[in-house]
């Protein structure tokens, strides 16, 4: 496995690291699906120590993943080998009785129940999980202090800021001062690290480090999907209603995902190695972290885990799905 330093830290992380989305379950927020079906701990388990031993060392996880449910599971899973891991947890999404998530006492109260849920003395890196700190941004000054407090205080070492929008990094990123940034990253979607976007020009100037999630696109880059028979999701998984799953959508990348098993190969394996290693092919990448529910999951995302692209490779990528513009 390959490691990256996160921008100007010491702190270094696996190219390929594991994002614990799925492990949270079904799960609702204020009335809207935020979570995943078909989740089983033995498995998932199963999946973590595969990983572990294949070094990755890298976990992202938040609050509102099940509602604590994911911290926990995570937890439980490494046991007393916890605090030999880059653990990464976010506020933002779950308010609980706050009037917004971004409430500073929120914010402090969800550290510190992370930390339990964690069984932890200090989160590697806390995130701030999106762009929107209320009308007129009443509460991002005062979100920022109890951030910077909870790194002074040593509950956090690094601050990260997570968003969904050119417009949010760069009003964030000058006030915020994140060590690393996140965001969807697709090869049907990379906006954030194209050259001259307004995000990558801060990733290059305050260098930082950038992590992808969402890499597979939720599986479409590994062909799982067909528009002749687009799947079918349980209420409380959030891809129930979404436009990347269904049939008009699928069709238009159908072509594009023959053309890719074409040149570099059809199983999960090579398809997982091709959306994985475009991402790492740009240098203000520091992981990816692709979400998994089984081992046979995990394997595959890792099984490019030494084999990058050559720059002749990721412009081919590149020129494939140049038209395409969103799978959020």
């Amino acid at each position: 496995m390959k490691y990256r330093k996160l921008g100007k830290t010491n702190v270094e992380v696996s190219e390929i690291s594991l994002g614990c989305w799925t492990m949270g379950g079904l799960n609702w927020v204020d009335g809207v699906p935020n979570g995943w079906a078909n989740v089983d701990e033995k498995e998932i388990a199963e999946a973590i120590n595969y990983a572990i031993d294949n070094g990755v060392n890298h976990f992202d996880n938040a609050d509102v993943y099940g509602n604590g449910r994911a911290e926990r599971m995570l937890a439980r899973i490494l046991g007393n080998r916890t605090n030999n891991f880059i653990i990464a947890t976010k506020v933002g999404w779950f308010k609980g009785t706050a009037a917004h998530a971004y409430e500073p006492a929120h914010i402090r109260h969800q550290c510190e129940q992370s930390l339990i849920n964690l069984k932890r003395e200090y989160i590697d890196i806390y995130y701030f999980h999106h762009g929107n700190f209320g009308d007129n941004d009443e509460y991002l000054d005062d979100a920022i202090e109890v951030m910077y407090r909870l790194r002074e205080e040593g509950k956090i070492r690094l601050i990260g800021q997570s968003a969904y929008k050119h417009e949010d990094f760069v009003k964030l990123i000058p006030k915020v001062k994140p060590d690393v940034i996140q965001s969807f990253a697709s090869a049907l979607d990379d906006r954030f690290l194209k050259d001259g976007s307004p995000t990558r020009k801060l990733l290059d100037e305050y260098q930082i480090s950038f992590i992808a999630f969402g890499p597979l696109a939720q599986g479409i880059l590994l062909g799982k999907y067909s528009a002749n028979n687009p799947p079918q999701f349980e209420p409380g998984d959030h891809r129930a209603n979404a436009e990347r799953f269904k049939p008009e959508y699928l069709a238009k990348v159908e072509p594009k995902l023959e053309k890719l098993k074409q040149k570099f190969g059809g199983t999960t394996e090579q398809l997982a190695r091709v959306a994985l290693q475009y991402l790492l092919h740009y240098k203000q990448v520091g992981a990816v972290i692709p979400g998994f529910r089984n081992l046979a999951q995990v394997k595959a995302n890792l099984y490019g885990q030494n084999l990058p692209l050559t720059d002749e490779e990721f412009e081919f990528i590149k020129s494939l799905f140049a038209d395409e513009t969103k799978y959020l």
